[in-house]
């Protein structure tokens, strides 16, 4: 009989190297084109800048402190609106998902929620609360509510029942249940719903920074607008997809250490 073939842990390393740098080509290639387009007035600057325009606008704007001091209010705008929507959809849930009546209570009024576009209550927010901070942080905050309620109110309801009755067996109260069993049951799912909460927050920071905004991203952008300056609008842009990207490699580190219990299959592989 013939041995089966075991393929090498060096080739599959190989492998995953020329995968991961196929992976890279398209994007640097874009770039490429796009620089060469520049140089060559295929693409005119006042329609989009030149890579290597935007990079030196990039390491101009850090120098001068100008993007620090703007990210820094765009950083905390974002931080408070998360913090207000996600400690709302946490409690919101677990209101729902632990008794009956609370789920009579707050499920349909969340369902409504979910239907009415965030952006649509823009002016009522304005009329409300003016325009300043309050708002943007408010219609970052009510944006946010809805996937971490829906995806922990999830995972609350699908926790095993047979769990519930051995804990209940050992003697534990409802309060130790709840933070026992019930939360550590439902934790994959919050994280997940952190997760969408974050990407729907940037969004909504892009958005809310667009009202009477006198510092932050947003204001840079509108600025850069009038001035036609496409450099600094790609800069502003590409600092908004790295708030996004780490926003989610912060939720990833956080799922990383606190779900260390969970078998991993990538890893059993």
């Amino acid at each position: 009989m013939t041995a089966l073939a075991i393929p090498r842990p060096h080739f599959a390393a190989r492998l995953t190297g020329q995968v991961v740098s196929a992976r890279w080509f398209s994007p640097v290639a874009l770039l490429l084109l796009w620089e060469l387009g520049s140089r060559t007035d295929v693409i005119p600057e006042r329609t989009l800048a030149a890579p290597s325009k935007v990079l030196a606008t990039l390491a101009g704007m850090i120098v001068s402190g100008e993007l620090p001091a703007n990210l820094l209010v765009s950083f905390w705008r974002v931080a408070a609106g998360l913090g207000l929507g996600v400690g709302a959809g946490i409690a919101l849930a677990l209101v729902a998902g632990l008794s009956r009546s609370g789920e009579a209570a707050v499920d349909p009024l969340m369902q409504i929620k979910r239907t009415i576009p965030v952006v649509a209550l823009s002016p009522l927010f304005i009329v409300w609360f003016g325009i300043g901070e309050t708002t943007k942080i408010a219609l970052i905050a009510f944006a946010t509510v809805f996937p971490v309620y829906l995806n922990l109110y999830s995972g609350i309801r699908g926790i095993d029942a047979r769990l519930i009755d051995a804990a209940r067996s050992f003697g534990l109260t409802q309060r130790e249940l709840i933070w026992n069993v019930v939360l550590p049951g439902a934790l994959p799912s919050l994280l997940v719903g952190l997760r969408y909460a974050l990407t729907i927050a940037v969004i909504m920071l892009v958005i809310a920074e667009q009202i009477n905004a006198s510092a932050g991203l947003g204001y840079l952008i509108n600025n850069a607008r009038d001035f036609m300056r496409t450099d600094i609008i790609v800069v502003c842009l590409i600092v908004y997809a790295f708030l996004g990207l780490g926003a989610d490699w912060l939720v990833r580190g956080i799922e990383k250490r606190a779900l260390v219990w969970r078998p991993s299959i990538v890893e059993q592989a």
